[in-house]
């Protein structure tokens, strides 16, 4: 039988000594009595994973808002990917996977319904403003609970690797750093295989050199961009790509966002202001009827007031919850049954 120390004990002997070791975690808010089988890491990815913030992933936009067809990426697969190619690249470089696999399953459990447009109406009508990375810290700190106390009481790696997966912040350990870039590589290559599957765009429209750089497949370009990252970051106090590769994958990015992000297709103005409307209305709604406040956010609202407790309710709903809500509260019933 594997006893947590016989783990802690292999970490020490075969881990970089540049990797986060679970023995030597800065700990949580809260202490507790470590678990006779798993490491603190291990400990914190299962919290994430049986979480009712992970299971709502399956039912959140990507970036196609309904898409037509099961083969399209959800919040779900997206943080899947994320996951198995960082562990991949943390496992190449002799980096802790368990914290690594944490980090990635738990760096988009803030994200709103309806992708990156249900975000941007949230930071536009928050007080404050609205990230999605925050609001995930947020999601595991406070809105999501254990039977003893409020919170997953996640380790300060994996909280700190899921604040800092986006953004400017760094994270302190090296396996935060990998979670961060394999986000932007995931994300990149695997909304081009949902945008060229979808019409947006065709093969032949993307940029030559980079292609040629990356490589033509979906497969070539994720395994070419690994081998590139562990090779430039290994012995290294910074996990980065070579500044060729950096530059190829940021052209991807800009060309992504002007030809799928941005484009016509998937920023359709009537559905862009359908979202607008829904969110907005979900979120007036309960500011008008705060008795209707549900659960944890009621408790929320005792503490932090009634607009944080009204983000915290609508940025974790997905999809189908909201539109479903938003014609109970708003459509006459004899709409609904034509």
């Amino acid at each position: 039988m594997i006893k947590r120390r016989d783990i802690e004990k292999r970490e020490s002997e075969i881990l970089s000594q540049k990797a986060c070791r679970a023995i030597d975690s800065r700990g949580r808010v809260y202490e507790e009595e470590p678990c006779e089988y798993m490491t603190v890491f291990q400990r914190d990815r299962d919290r994430i994973t049986h979480s009712k913030a992970f299971r709502r992933l399956m039912h959140k936009t990507q970036v196609f808002l309904a898409p037509e067809g099961d083969h399209y990426r959800t919040r779900l697969t997206h943080t899947l990917e994320v996951a198995q190619v960082s562990r991949t690249v943390a496992r190449i470089l002799g980096y802790n996977e368990d914290l690594t696999e944490a980090i990635a399953l738990g760096h988009d459990l803030g994200h709103t319904p309806f992708g990156h447009v249900g975000e941007a109406v949230l930071n536009k009508i928050y007080p404050g403003g609205f990230t999605h990375n925050e609001q995930s810290l947020r999601t595991v700190d406070v809105i999501e609970d254990t039977p003893k106390r409020r919170g997953l009481n996640l380790t300060y790696e994996v909280r700190d690797g899921i604040l800092n997966h986006r953004g400017e912040g760094i994270p302190f350990t090296l396996e935060g750093q990998i979670v961060k870039i394999c986000d932007r590589i995931a994300y990149v290559n695997h909304d081009i295989d949902d945008a060229i599957r979808s019409g947006v765009i065709n093969k032949d429209s993307l940029p030559s050199d980079e292609i040629r750089l990356l490589g033509d497949s979906h497969s070539e370009r994720i395994n070419n961009l690994i081998v590139n990252l562990c090779s430039n970051s290994e012995g290294k106090d910074l996990i980065a790509l070579s500044e060729e590769y950096s530059a190829a994958l940021s052209s991807l990015r800009t060309y992504m966002f002007i030809n799928v992000y941005n484009s016509q297709e998937v920023r359709n103005t009537s559905d862009l202001n359908k979202v607008e409307l829904i969110i907005t209305s979900l979120y007036n709604y309960f500011l008008g009827h705060p008795a209707e406040i549900p659960g944890i956010y009621k408790e929320i609202e005792h503490e932090e007031g009634i607009h944080a407790a009204v983000k915290d309710l609508i940025s974790g709903m997905t999809d189908r919850y909201a539109l479903n809500l938003y014609d109970d509260l708003f459509l006459p019933k004899s709409w609904r049954q034509l």
